[in-house]
């Protein structure tokens, strides 16, 4: 065991409740710390439901082709807590965070502060000390009253695809949960909106006008759509020309449309049409449609299976991996099979429902160490109520194994999705934790 994680672990006994949507603790602690969030290189402050992370990995992406250096904080991790520090572009290492978690640990003396906010505020004394010329920075929940909106003065915030998720903390309001994210705009600094329903682009406008921050829409002052395989972007500055990125999925174009909207729409860091470019190519963003050809899994699954890892675990989540599993389909028809492992906290009806017609069958596994994951059966009869054939198993191994057995046409399509807390356990198990 690594010596962060008994930190971890001590972390997350000095507060009753998991999350408790507040900024009074993080301040404190944060004075306490000498305000090591106003000594941050400039920041890039993202909220969202959906597309956060790939939005924060388009934009890493570029501002690395440019050679800047480049902070990002985001959340969750996958397999180790250290994914989601990103200092200069590599991830923090062990004494580096070790030491960061010892001085939050000292200089909190005990006092009740959530898992999310101590492990914050390490975080921005390791970006204070570290120099970089950006921090992207990506909201944990919400954004009026997440932990990270203690940045008085963004470059630029951006606000990714909105839906319902997290019913429990913003509700299922739209508007009310469009007002949480549109929290984290300020006065005379440029929101850049991904394209959004009309309730919520109306609900944001509102806040926008009220706290005086200009707004960059999606779909109306920027544009990004597909051309004879190519990715073309347009706003008032002019068109760009770019690759399609190597991240799976048309909602992907979206992700970048809004990363290459937000660079653009501040001026301290200059950017080529070139580095773009270069971004589309390297972008990488694990557990988000992406490919395993190696590892523990392929190896257990029929010769020729194509694999993918998905983390969507929301009905708009769901809506969007299986729009891009039809256009694999059409591209190249295989049987789809499902694996899937969700929380109980999700709408497991609503994400399986996308599936209904496209997935051959689901194979229901469990979260091993979530204590809110549903259980196998459960999952299970949400797939069959969503009108999908479906089997629980005891482990992922189990459900990899018994895919092995079955008799396909041709080599199946599997895709392993539902969770963030399943694709972490996915790639251990795989041998792939990211890097």
């Amino acid at each position: 065991m690594m010596q962060s994680d008994a930190f971890i672990a001590r972390f997350m006994a000095l507060h009753p409740k998991k999350i408790d949507l507040s900024l009074e603790r993080i301040e404190r602690l944060l004075a306490q710390l000498g305000h090591p969030e106003r000594r941050v290189p400039p920041v890039v402050h993202v909220a969202g439901t959906n597309g956060k992370g790939s939005t924060v990995a388009f934009m890493r992406a570029a501002l690395e082709a440019a050679g800047y250096g480049v902070h990002a904080y985001t959340s969750p991790h996958l397999v180790h807590f250290h994914e989601r520090i990103r200092l200069g572009g590599h991830l923090v290492g062990e004494e580096a965070l070790v030491d960061a978690f010892e001085t939050c640990e000292r200089v909190n003396d005990g006092a009740p502060i959530t898992f999310f906010e101590i492990t914050t505020a390490a975080a921005f004394k390791l970006f204070a000390d570290h120099p970089a010329d950006v921090l992207l920075l990506e909201v944990g929940l919400g954004g009026r009253m997440d932990t990270t909106n203690v940045i008085d003065r963004p470059l630029v915030t951006v606000i990714a695809s909105i839906s319902q998720d997290h019913a429990d903390f913003l509700g299922t309001d739209l508007a009310g949960i469009a007002r949480e994210k549109a929290g984290i705009l300020k006065r005379g600094v440029p929101g850049v909106l991904y394209p959004q329903v009309d309730e919520v682009r109306a609900e944001i406008e509102r806040v926008a006008a009220r706290v005086g921050a200009p707004l960059v829409i999606g779909g109306q002052d920027f544009d990004v759509h597909e051309e004879n395989g190519r990715l073309v972007y347009q706003d008032e500055d002019g068109l760009l020309d770019l690759p399609l990125p190597r991240l799976a999925g048309r909602h992907q174009h979206r992700n970048a449309g809004l990363a290459i909207a937000a660079l653009r729409s501040q001026h301290r860091l200059v950017l080529e049409d070139r580095h773009f470019e270069r971004a589309m190519q390297a972008v990488e963003w694990p557990a988000r449609l992406q490919r395993l050809n190696q590892g523990a899994i392929p190896a257990l699954l029929p010769p020729g299976s194509e694999i993918w890892l998905d983390g969507g675990h929301n009905v708009d989540g769901g809506r969007v991996l299986a729009e891009a599993l039809a256009e694999l389909e059409e591209r190249t028809a295989r049987p789809l099979v499902l694996v899937t492992g969700m929380l109980s906290t999700k709408d497991s009806d609503g994400f399986l429902q996308n599936f209904a017609g496209l997935a051959r069958e689901v194979h229901a596994v469990p979260i091993e160490h979530s204590p809110a994951a549903r259980t196998p059966e459960e999952v299970a009869a949400a797939a069959r109520h969503a009108g999908l054939a479906a089997r629980p198993h005891a482990s992922l191994e189990a459900a990899l194994r018994a895919i092995a057995d079955e008799a396909f046409p041709v080599a199946p399509r599997v895709v392993i999705t539902g969770s963030l807390y399943l694709a972490g356990e996915v790639l251990g198990f795989n041998g792939t934790a990211p890097k």
